[in-house]
């Protein structure tokens, strides 16, 4: 139902994030694509879409919490650093190894996973 809503606010935070300096990773993209497509799957990936989600639907400052079946990608873990610098919320993302506590654009487990 809030498809439309989501998409919307993805595009606005990738502006966001790109004019914060971010680059994606695109070598975490198995698939042989042209460097643009690569960029713009990277940016619907299940964590990313939750996220957003979380940002419409919450009142700003509440910590988000996310919980991911899968490792969390290089790219998605250095997003969402960006995303809770220019947020300014704490975002909590448990994936199949650990919990990541996202910051002010830093996460809990330093970079290493």
């Amino acid at each position: 139902p809030q498809k439309e809503e989501i998409y919307v606010e993805m595009q606005r935070m990738s502006h966001l994030m790109e004019e914060a300096g971010f680059v994606p990773d695109t070598k975490t993209v198995l698939c042989d694509e042209e460097e643009v497509n690569k960029e713009h799957a990277l940016y619907y990936h299940s964590e990313r879409l939750a996220i957003v989600f979380g940002l419409i639907s919450t009142i700003p400052g509440t910590p988000l919490c996310i919980t991911k079946n899968l490792r969390m990608c290089s790219d998605c873990h250095a997003a969402t650093k960006f995303i809770s610098k220019i947020v300014r919320r704490k975002i909590i993302v448990r994936d199949v190894i650990r919990f990541h506590h996202f910051d002010q654009g830093a996460c809990s487990c330093g970079d290493y996973w």
